[in-house]
């Protein structure tokens, strides 16, 4: 009887010498010179002939080395990274601002490390461990809503750091967020502007203050409009597209006069809203207008009709903090909160002709 042959040994981790590749002293035996000349050429450092420095970068390239990143990042007092942690788990909000972010930190060759908090304190603090570590130059902190958060616990020392979409408890933080007021009064000047005279608000719980700013922004458009604010108009809830159709069966059970606009706290209220109003057999816009907050695209392109919404601009946000980091680096200082203008993107949910207007919000 044939035996099996045996099981092959166990896969051994490669040495690190085997893992490394090759190293300062291989590039210095083929250009010829000694360790201290290539670090000097390849940090830029150093008083050397350019055709020194230049056979130093070919041996390099030839011999495919990489220098060490930590070890150019002690050298230079800079590692050209920047450390991004959220707690934004399915990245709705993360991703436009991380795609804003490295937009403008790309150009400067600065790399942004990535990571997800979870709402975890204890996984946050390790990120910012792991993150200090590395020596990042900067850091930047978003989440999923915009509401004032607890201190990180980590001392930052002089770190330049900026909260967006987010913000921190230290009033010396500095923290970039969307105009959510002047958002939620473009959206309701807009309904007024389109024929709306009883111009109903759900939204989210008012325990979100984005949930309050859009509130006033919504009160003050009535106001200029010479529109009297109505209790039974303003229908806090949840976010979701649930809470969007049972604020429709509230508004129009109701023996007095239905609304004839609806301005939704987010995207998905307004899907909701809209479902709701169809099974009701009534015509959005020609019978009621509807204005969502959020401009996500996969909920607004697949309403129907298609859905006008307020843009938060997070890539803008994103590439502010990028510009807000790179000058901090270089020295400057920033404290406290600055607010940027939302967009409203007209589509035919709300009766005017789609794609005709683009406009900013402001707060004055």
């Amino acid at each position: 009887m044939n035996k099996l042959p045996p099981d092959p040994a166990p896969a051994t981790r490669l040495d690190r010498s085997q893992r490394s590749g090759p190293t300062i002293r291989d590039v210095a035996r083929a250009a010829g010179v000694s360790i201290g000349t290539v670090s000097k050429a390849l940090n830029n450092a150093g008083t050397l002939k350019q055709e020194t420095r230049e056979r130093v970068a070919e041996a390099a390239r030839a011999l495919g080395f990489r220098p060490n990143d930590l070890a150019q990042a002690l050298h230079r007092g800079q590692s050209f990274t920047v450390g991004l942690i959220s707690n934004d788990s399915f990245g709705r909000f993360t991703m436009p601002i991380l795609e804003g972010l490295e937009s403008v930190l790309h150009d400067e060759r600065i790399a942004v490390f990535m990571c997800n908090a979870t709402d975890d304190p204890e996984r946050e603090r390790e990120h910012l461990e792991q993150l200090m570590g590395k020596r990042v130059d900067g850091l930047v902190f978003t989440a999923r809503r915009a509401d004032r958060r607890p201190s990180v616990g980590v001392n930052l020392g002089d770190l330049p750091t900026v909260f967006v979409f987010s913000q921190s408890d230290d009033p010396r933080s500095f923290c970039l967020l969307p105009d959510d007021e002047g958002g939620a009064y473009l959206g309701a000047r807009h309904l007024v502007a389109t024929g709306g005279r009883r111009i109903a608000h759900v939204t989210g719980p008012e325990r979100f203050e984005a949930v309050r700013l859009r509130r006033d922004g919504y009160r003050r458009a009535l106001a200029e409009a010479g529109l009297d604010w109505r209790d039974d108009f303003f229908l806090p809830g949840e976010w979701s597209e649930q809470w969007g159709r049972q604020a429709v069966d509230i508004l129009f059970s109701s023996t007095a006069a239905a609304p004839d606009s609806i301005l939704a706290g987010n995207d998905q209220i307004a899907r909701g809203i809209l479902d709701a109003l169809r099974d009701r057999g009534l015509n959005v816009p020609g019978q009621v207008g509807v204005v969502g907050f959020d401009n996500w695209g996969v909920m607004v392109e697949a309403a129907r009709p298609r859905l006008t919404s307020i843009d938060m601009n997070l890539s803008t946000l994103g590439q502010e903090a990028g510009r807000r980091i790179l000058r901090m680096i270089g020295g400057e200082h920033f404290s406290g909160v600055e607010r940027l203008p939302c967009t409203l993107m007209v589509r035919e949910s709300c009766g005017a002709q789609a794609k005709t207007l683009f406009q900013e919000a402001r707060s004055t």
